[in-house]
């Protein structure tokens, strides 16, 4: 009988074409990752079946290539093995160029804040530099999303709010919150501040960072 967290046999993809000899014509890139990535792991075969809730029959099948795992399948057996679908199906991602130069992307501006890439694409964090000009609807752009938020002071002094506390930033200084906590900030001398800010990337343009000048305040 079948497990009932198993597939249906129609959803876990053909037995891949067997010779006369019995063996896969071809054995997919997919089933030595597998197999791989489970010794990796230090999982026997039946421990490993446990963990993806598949018997050890239908595992094995897919370690030899008899039988083609169905995307759902395959996440699952990701989420068991600690890894993600493209290191099961063997690809290789493209390193990350570590270093951002000076000369690196150009400023770009939103709502008079001016903002410079600090940080490589691709992360789990966004890094960029920040000119906070004063005067423009500081104080009134209120922002409250899962994550966590760091700035550090370059020049200027810098107003943040947090929940219904208030502080005054000097050069040097710097503040590290959860981002679930209303906060908003702003240039609090006439010529403005500059500072590095990096926060938890969020699916969200430059300009719906919590700088601006809305006068509401957002959830994202």
């Amino acid at each position: 009988m079948t497990p009932p967290s198993e597939e249906p046999e129609g959803a876990r993809g053909a037995l891949a074409p067997e010779a006369a000899d019995g063996t896969a014509d071809e054995l997919p890139a997919v089933a030595p990752q597998l197999r791989e990535l489970r010794r990796r792991a230090g999982l026997t075969l039946e421990a490993a079946a446990a963990r993806a809730r598949l018997s050890p029959a239908h595992l094995s099948r897919l370690e030899t290539g008899r039988r083609q795992p169905s995307l759902p399948l395959l996440l699952g057996l990701a989420r068991t093995y600690g890894t993600t679908v493209s290191e099961l199906l063997g690809e290789t991602p493209a390193v990350a160029d570590p270093i951002v130069r000076a000369g690196g992307p150009g400023a770009r501006e939103a709502d008079g804040w001016t903002y410079w890439q600090a940080g490589g694409p691709g992360r789990g964090m966004q890094a960029l530099r920040v000119r906070v000009p004063h005067g423009r609807g500081q104080g009134e752009l209120v922002r409250v999303h899962p994550g966590e938020e760091w700035l550090y002071v370059l020049g200027g002094r810098l107003r943040l709010h947090l929940g219904e506390a208030e502080h005054l930033l000097e050069p040097g200084d710097s503040a590290h919150f959860d981002s679930l906590t209303p906060h908003r900030i702003g240039a609090a001398g006439p010529g403005g501040c500059e500072l590095l800010f990096v926060h938890t990337l969020l699916q969200s343009s430059l300009a719906g960072l919590c700088l601006g000048d809305a006068k509401t305040t957002r959830q994202h």
